[in-house]
């Protein structure tokens, strides 16, 4: 009886902790669903006096270009996740092991990039003339295939799986391939749940790779795409309020407040439905990855 009560304050203070996290969530759909006058008169409000749709018809306003932008998105997040998590993996198991000989060597390279870059135009130049990524969905993928820290945090997770399951695998007479994926694979999931996430986070809020690179519509990404649709009504709103009251009219301003958080809702709906099928890893992989070794 006495453990059941102890447990109850324990309870109560995980229960309003969550609270806390969840209460921003509730606060962004409610201001999207919130007309312009109401938040200007009235603010931020838990429950709106007055559902509006208004945000949400702004950026369905063209489906296909919101849909292409979702396909787009989606590839490059699902594709390039997939892919950048199975390179950097086959390149930090060798860096892993004690007995490659130019180890060190790949790993003071790995970490020199971490410090230092090329920079925007040799980048530019790179990907555009010599690549031919410019206007290339691929410019997504590739340039970001390999990322230093996430190989860094690979190599030390698997520097804690035991060196004899490597040994007694050699002696039974499997190769470093078979190795590698019969054995390592099979028990570095917390690490790979780990980079996946953080790797397909990153690609899902990529926005700036559209801005430099892209300047077909159809190749636009989500956050790209909204972010031009906010940019627009913005400029809307602007023009309004400079123009004469004989020119104006009696037109309503555009919610631009509004369509910030009816975006936030957008962009972000399914990577909070993604979330916990990895967050049972992302701690074990992330702190096990950065502490050892």
């Amino acid at each position: 009886m006495k453990n059941k009560n102890k447990a109850i304050p324990e309870n109560l203070f995980f229960i309003l902790t969550s609270l806390v996290f969840v209460w921003p969530i509730l606060m962004v759909i409610a201001i999207s669903l919130t007309g312009e006058a109401d938040i200007a008169s009235q603010g931020y409000r838990l429950i709106p006096r007055h559902f509006d749709f208004t945000a949400y018809k702004m950026v369905f306003a063209n489906p296909k270009q919101i849909i292409d932008a979702y396909n787009v998105t989606a590839f490059v997040s699902i594709v390039g996740t997939i892919l950048a998590v199975f390179v950097q993996a086959l390149m930090a198991y060798p860096l892993s092991r004690t007995n490659y000989p130019y180890r060190k060597f790949f790993t003071f390279f790995i970490f020199f990039t971490m410090l230092f870059g090329g920079g925007l135009v040799p980048s530019y130049i790179l990907n555009t003339q010599y690549l031919k990524l410019g206007n290339n969905i691929f410019i997504y993928i590739l340039p970001s295939l390999v990322v230093g820290w996430n190989i860094i945090i690979m190599r030390t997770f698997f520097q804690g799986i035991p060196v004899s399951l490597v040994e007694s695998a050699h002696i039974d007479g499997c190769r470093d391939g078979e190795i590698f994926f019969r054995i390592i694979l099979p028990l570095s999931k917390p690490v790979f749940a780990t980079m996946a996430l953080l790797t397909l986070l990153g690609k899902w809020n990529d926005w700036y790779t559209s801005l430099i690179y892209i300047r077909k519509p159809e190749l636009y990404t989500l956050q790209y795409l909204l972010q031009r649709i906010l940019r627009e009504a913005e400029f809307v709103n602007a023009m309004m309020r400079d123009m004469p009251g004989g020119y104006a009219g009696n037109q309503a301003e555009l919610p631009a407040e509004g369509l910030k958080f009816a975006m936030a809702v957008v962009a972000t709906g399914p990577m909070l439905m993604i979330f916990p099928f990895f967050q049972k890893y992302f701690a074990k992989g992330l702190t096990v990855g950065a502490v050892k070794g």
